[in-house]
C-alpha cells in the first residue's frame, strides 16, 4: 500500500524551456528544463511500472522510436515503451509527427536515416489543448517546439534517434531499423465518456488514461487497485491529507483515498496499471457510484535537476 506526494525531478534538455508556469513552480535559473519527471517519494520503494512527466519543449525534439517488450529483452532491457500524450497546451501552429506519410521497406528506412531525408517522410499533425496521442512502441514520433505535454509511459529511457536536427547526438539506425513500423500510423482512438465525472483517454496493453472532473468542493473516494498516478492539470484538491495543485502528482497503490475537490473543482489526469477501466476507480462520498453514460498550501519544495549531460535516475522497470 502506498500514498504520496510525489517528489520532482527536473531535467535540462537543450530543447526545453525557462518557463514552466504555470505547470511548475521549479525555478529554471536560466537553464533549460525540458522534463519533469514524478517520482516515488518513500526511501527504498520499489520502482514503479510506469513513468509520469511533464514535457516543456522550445524547438523540435528528436525523430525516435521506441521497442517493444520483445525486442527490450533481446538488448538486456526490463521492458519497452508505450506511451500517451496529453496536450496541456499548445501555441498556434504547434505540431507532433506520429508515423510516416508512406510505408518504406526496410533498406529504404536505413537509408533515409542515413541521409536526412527521414525528416520530410515523419507524417506532422497539428494539435490543441486538451488532445491526447497514443504512441505505440515502434511507432516512428516526433514533439514540435511550442508544447507543454503530460506524458505517461512505461517506465523505460530505451528510445532510438533517427534524426536529431544537428545536435551531434547518437542515431541508432541498426535498432530503430528493427523496431520501427516503418508506415502510417494507426488512426488516434477518440475519448469516451464513461460517466459524469470520468472520460476515458487511452486503454493499452500496459495502462488506462483517464481525466477526471469533479465539481467544486464535491467529495469522492479514489480506489486505486493498482499503481496510479494523479496528475492535476485544473483546480486543486485534497487528496487524503495531502494538497495537490495544478501540476503536482500524487501516487497510490493498493490503497483508497478520500477526494474533497477545492473552490473551483478538479480536473486530473489518471494514469493506473490496467488493460480495461477500472469500474471502481471513483465513487462519490455519499456510497452513489457513477456509472450511468452520458447521453491553500504552498507547491512541494526542493526539487531535484539534473543537466543534459549527466544520467538522472534509471528509469528502467525492475522485474
Amino acid at each position: 500500500m502506498a500514498h504520496e506526494h510525489a517528489a520532482m525531478l527536473a531535467v535540462r534538455k537543450p530543447w526545453g524551456s525557462t518557463d514552466l508556469a504555470p505547470w511548475s513552480g521549479i525555478a529554471a535559473d536560466g537553464a533549460a528544463i525540458g522534463e519533469i519527471w514524478f517520482q516515488r517519494r518513500a526511501a527504498g520503494a520499489p520502482a514503479p511500472a510506469l513513468l509520469l512527466k511533464l514535457l516543456f519543449t522550445t524547438q523540435a525534439l528528436s525523430i525516435q522510436v521506441h521497442p517493444d517488450d520483445a525486442f527490450a529483452h533481446s538488448i538486456g532491457l526490463a521492458n519497452g515503451k508505450t506511451e500517451a500524450w496529453y496536450i496541456l497546451s499548445a501555441e498556434p501552429g504547434a505540431e507532433v509527427a506520429i508515423g510516416l506519410k508512406r510505408q518504406l521497406t526496410a533498406p529504404e528506412l536505413r537509408s533515409a536515416i542515413a541521409d536526412g531525408s527521414i525528416a520530410e517522410l515523419v507524417q506532422w499533425h497539428p494539435v490543441r489543448k486538451d488532445e491526447v496521442v497514443f504512441v505505440p512502441a515502434g511507432t516512428i514520433h516526433a514533439i514540435g517546439p511550442g508544447l507543454v505535454i503530460a506524458e505517461i509511459q512505461q517506465s523505460s529511457d530505451a528510445t532510438f534517434r533517427l534524426f536529431d536536427y544537428g545536435r551531434q547526438r547518437e542515431l541508432h539506425i541498426d535498432n530503430a531499423v528493427a523496431v520501427a513500423d516503418a508506415g502510417p500510423a494507426e488512426r488516434q482512438v477518440a475519448a469516451k465518456r464513461l460517466t459524469n465525472a470520468r472520460a476515458l483517454l487511452v486503454a493499452s496493453p500496459y495502462f488506462v488514461l483517464e481525466r477526471i472532473e469533479l465539481p467544486a468542493q464535491s467529495h469522492w473516494e479514489l480506489h486505486a487497485e493498482h499503481e496510479t498516478w494523479l496528475l492535476v492539470i485544473a483546480g486543486d484538491a485534497r487528496v487524503g491529507q495531502m494538497n495537490a495543485f495544478v501540476g503536482e502528482a500524487i501516487y497510490l497503490d493498493a490503497e483508497h483515498a478520500a477526494i474533497r475537490a477545492g473552490r473551483g473543482g478538479l480536473t486530473a489526469l489518471v494514469a493506473y496499471r490496467a488493460t480495461e477501466p477500472s469500474h471502481s476507480l471513483l465513487h462519490q462520498r455519499d456510497g452513489q457510484e457513477l456509472h450511468s453514460p452520458l447521453p491553500h498550501s504552498s507547491r512541494q519544495p526542493d526539487p531535484q535537476t539534473a543537466t543534459a549531460g549527466s544520467r538522472p535516475r534509471s528509469t528502467e522497470a525492475r522485474p
